[in-house]
């Protein structure tokens, strides 16, 4: 009995803004909207240029990495609250492994 069985490949990927990921997107949206706020052409330059830059180094960081690498490092260095805690995964200053 020989059936072809599609598998698709792209049911988990990262959100994304275009060609970026979310995690890398963040950034320069937000400088942009940091610019925009300021209310000077200069000041919107720089905020949208350190937002470039910070996004950059982002996708540096995120070479050769898990595709979920962002999400694990915010969770394991950011604090516990309402807003960043995960219900299914022990807290992050438990560090012990067992097994």
């Amino acid at each position: 009995m020989h059936a072809d069985t599609y598998i698709p490949r792209r049911l988990d990927d990262p959100w994304k803004i275009g060609f970026w990921d979310i995690d890398v997107a963040a950034p320069v949206l937000f400088g942009l909207f940091m610019g925009y706020m300021s209310g000077s052409k200069l000041a919107f330059a720089v905020c949208a240029l350190a937002g470039a830059f910070t996004a950059r180094a982002i996708v540096r960081i995120k070479a050769d990495k898990h595709p979920a690498f962002a999400m694990h490092w915010l969770y394991w260095h950011l604090p516990t609250s309402p807003l960043t805690v995960m219900r299914a995964t022990p807290p992050s200053h438990l560090r012990r492994m067992v097994g």
